[in-house]
């Protein structure tokens, strides 16, 4: 397997122009630029498709629903929880994973596969531009989701405010930061759009299982919860359900936070070395 670097060759060090602005405001302008005008042309190409956009949008809202059975038979006031806390929670997970991680594996395949990962590198986006540019139109349709869904969890639900609001966005920031990270990394080893729909299930069934999607981790006996909390997504869960409860400690707290800066930064370095831009045929 061919590193980054090694698709195509020494492609941005040469190009003219693509240091030109130099540090600066003046280059943080142009490479905002950059990354609107690349998150516009994926936010297009995600239009068309359909099927992705429904998953997307819907799946998120239906399954914790599904799943109110399973947790109503759970002792929840026991460990602070509420039916509304465990649902809101719930679908924000579901967010990560199917706004975010699965959309973002098809694109970053479809897009190779079409070559036009490899057209946008001989121009003078950086490689970190293309991947972030292409996932800002996920990441955009996940933070959205997630203002709908704690509005509506608390005039439906009965959720109420989050008694620590701080950790609300720290939770959500590191869900769906990791989830794109990792998007990229389950990309570079799947050989298809189709074949996609596989290499998601380990970690969707992992993070649904494990991570207090489904079932919250206070619940599980505590060794297994202990394991289960060093999951990709367990940081960004625990602190998200931790601003509604504020039942989270400061070294807890920092904890999540580490453990997910952990992932983020492995899942990036990962991708750096082994992403491929070159269709896999």
């Amino acid at each position: 397997m061919r590193t980054a670097g090694a698709a195509t060759g020494e492609h941005h060090a040469s190009t003219p122009g693509a240091g030109a602005q130099g540090p600066g405001v003046g280059g943080v302008r142009v490479v905002g630029r950059r990354l609107g005008a690349l998150g516009r042309a994926e936010l297009a190409l995600l239009g068309r498709n359909r099927g992705v956009v429904f998953t997307a949008l819907a799946v998120p809202l239906l399954l914790p629903f599904s799943a109110r059975p399973a947790i109503d038979q759970l002792d929840l006031r026991k460990q602070g929880l509420t039916i509304g806390t465990t649902l809101l929670t719930a679908a924000i997970g579901f967010s990560f994973l199917f706004a975010v991680y699965t959309s973002l594996v098809n694109a970053y395949v479809a897009r190779r596969e079409e070559l036009v990962l490899k057209r946008l590198r001989t121009g003078e986006l950086s490689d970190a531009e293309i991947l972030t540019g292409t996932a800002l139109p996920a990441l955009g349709i996940g933070l959205a989701q997630a203002l709908v869904l704690c509005a509506g969890s608390a005039a439906l639900l009965h959720t109420g405010a989050p008694r620590a609001p701080y950790l609300i966005l720290p939770g959500l920031l590191a869900g769906y930061l990791v989830s794109a990270a990792l998007a990229a990394l389950t990309a570079s080893f799947t050989r298809t759009v189709e074949s996609g729909q596989v290499t998601a299930l380990p970690l969707m069934f992992l993070s649904m299982v494990g991570s207090g999607i489904t079932f919250p981790t206070e619940v599980m006996p505590e060794k297994l919860a202990a394991v289960c909390e060093l999951l990709p997504l367990s940081p960004a869960i625990r602190l998200f359900r931790g601003g509604w409860t504020g039942q989270l400690s400061t070294g807890e707290v920092l904890g999540a936070l580490a453990t997910a800066l952990a992932w983020l930064f492995l899942a990036v370095f990962a991708v750096r070395r082994r992403f491929r831009w070159e269709p896999r045929r």
